[in-house]
């Protein structure tokens, strides 16, 4: 059975900072192919759909698609805040491989 991904309390905190629920979005966290790795991770501010899994915290909502969720089984969904800048961050144990800037992965 694949373990649906976490979200650390520092990200759900980060979009209670930035309005994301009084927007009536969520964070949506997706896999699609390209990147110099093979996949890449697409995240931004979208409303649910009914095939989203939503996972829900201090009143946040993060969202992944049905077809994103396999790559994502048991990551880690958290907030970085560093002086190259202020980003989410996925770690993702199904990734064999990631490039320096940890938006692209492969398998």
């Amino acid at each position: 059975m694949n373990l649906p991904p976490k979200v650390t309390p520092r990200a759900f905190d980060r979009l209670q900072e930035i309005g994301a629920a009084a927007s009536g979005k969520a964070l949506r966290v997706a896999v699609e192919g390209g990147g110099c790795s093979g996949f890449q991770y697409d995240i931004k501010l979208d409303e649910p759909t009914t095939d989203d899994l939503v996972l829900e915290g201090a009143g946040e909502k993060v969202i992944v698609d049905s077809t994103s969720l396999p790559f994502l089984a048991g990551a880690t969904i958290d907030f970085s805040e560093e002086l190259i800048g202020a980003r989410f961050i996925i770690d993702n144990p199904n990734a064999s491989s990631s490039c320096g800037c940890g938006t692209s992965f492969s398998i």
